[in-house]
C-alpha cells in the first residue's frame, strides 16, 4: 500500500522544482525529503524525477504519478474537510458518564437546558454504579468526584470545579420526636459498610449499635426520610430536601472535588467543547450548594 506522506513529499517536490525548497514548505530536513521519495520509487519500482542542474524534473513515470497524487490530494482534503466538519458542529452522539445522585439530584435540569439548547446532539447519560471509561471510549466526558488529583489518569484533560461536601441527616420528624424524648432507637443507614462510621459517633443525636443497610442512593434517602435513623449525604441532596435536617453537632465531611474530564481529540469535537463549558458553569454556580453554604443548620 502507498504511504500518503510519501506522496505528499513527492507533490512537494514536484511542484517546487527541488528538494531544499520543498524541505522548506514543508518544514522538514532536505535528508526526510529524499528518504520519502526514495520509500515511494522503491514501491512503484520507478524512478519519479530527473536531477538536473537547475532542479528536479518529472520523469514520464512521474507525469503519470503526479495525476493520479493529485486526485489523492483532493480526495484526502475532501475527507478531513467533511470529518472535521462533522466533528465541529453541534451534533451527534454525547456520552455522559456521572455518579447517580449527581445526575438525579442536580444536574438532570441543566442536561435537560442543553438538550434543547442543541437539540441536533444525541445525549447519553450513564449513571450507572460503575463509571465509563474514557480511554476506551465508553463515554466522551466522564464527571467524577476526585478526591486526589495525583490519581487523575495523565492522559485524561481535567476541567476543575467546585468542591464537594457532605453532612449527617436525619428526619425532621424523627428528629423531633428525639427531642421530645422519644425511646425508638435510631439506627445509622449506609449503603455498604462493615463497621459504625465515624460521622454516626457525632453529633448530638446518639445511633444504635444495629445498622440499616440500603441497596443503593435512592433506597439510602427514602429510609431517612422515612425515620429509620441518620445518614450520610451530599449537602447538595439533604439540604434541598423538606423532609430532612442536618443531624445538631456534627459537621461537614468533604467528598472530593469535581472534575471534568475528557480523553484525546475528543475533547476537540464542537459539541464536548459546547458540552463541557455549559456544565462548567452550571457547576460553578452550585458551589455555594455544593460546599453546603447554602442553607443554615437547623
Amino acid at each position: 500500500m502507498i504511504d500518503w506522506d510519501d506522496v505528499r513529499y513527492f507533490l512537494a517536490v514536484a511542484r517546487e522544482g527541488s528538494v531544499r525548497a520543498a524541505a522548506e514548505r514543508l518544514g522538514v530536513n532536505h535528508s526526510t525529503v529524499l528518504r520519502r521519495i526514495a520509500q515511494l520509487e522503491e514501491h512503484l519500482g520507478a524512478h519519479m524525477f530527473e536531477k538536473l542542474p537547475s532542479g528536479y524534473r518529472l520523469t514520464a513515470a512521474g507525469e503519470e504519478v503526479v495525476e493520479l497524487a493529485h486526485q489523492m490530494e483532493a480526495s484526502s482534503h475532501l475527507l478531513e474537510t467533511r470529518v472535521f466538519g462533522r466533528d465541529q458542529s453541534a451534533s451527534g452522539l454525547l456520552r455522559v458518564t456521572l455518579p447517580p445522585f449527581l445526575a438525579a439530584h442536580l444536574l438532570m435540569p441543566d442536561f435537560a437546558d442543553f438538550a434543547r439548547m442543541h437539540p441536533d446532539i444525541e445525549m447519553e447519560i450513564l449513571s450507572s454504579g460503575e463509571p465509563a471509561n474514557l480511554t476506551n471510549r465508553e463515554a466522551d466526558v466522564a464527571i467524577r468526584i476526585v478526591s486526589d488529583r495525583k490519581t487523575l489518569p495523565l492522559n485524561l484533560h481535567g476541567l476543575m470545579g467546585p468542591e464537594l461536601f457532605g453532612g449527617v441527616y436525619l428526619s425532621r420528624d424523627r428528629l423531633a420526636a428525639w427531642r421530645a424524648g422519644a425511646s425508638d432507637p435510631i439506627r445509622w443507614i449506609v449503603i455498604n459498610n462493615h463497621g459504625l462510621p465515624d460521622w454516626a459517633r457525632e453529633g448530638e443525636v446518639r445511633t444504635t449499635g444495629i445498622p440499616f443497610r440500603t441497596p443503593d442512593a435512592e433506597a439510602q434517602i427514602v429510609a431517612a426520610q422515612q425515620g429509620v435513623g441518620m445518614t450520610k449525604l451530599p449537602c447538595f441532596v439533604g439540604d434541598a430536601d423538606p423532609l430532612l435536617v442536618r443531624v445538631p453537632g456534627t459537621d461537614l465531611h468533604m467528598y472530593g472535588t469535581l472534575w471534568l474530564l475528557t480523553q484525546g481529540d475528543t475533547r476537540k469535537t464542537k459539541r464536548v467543547r459546547l458540552f463541557t463549558e455549559f456544565v462548567s458553569r452550571r457547576l460553578a454556580a452550585y458551589a455555594p450548594l455544593l460546599a453546603g453554604l447554602s442553607v443554615s443548620r437547623d
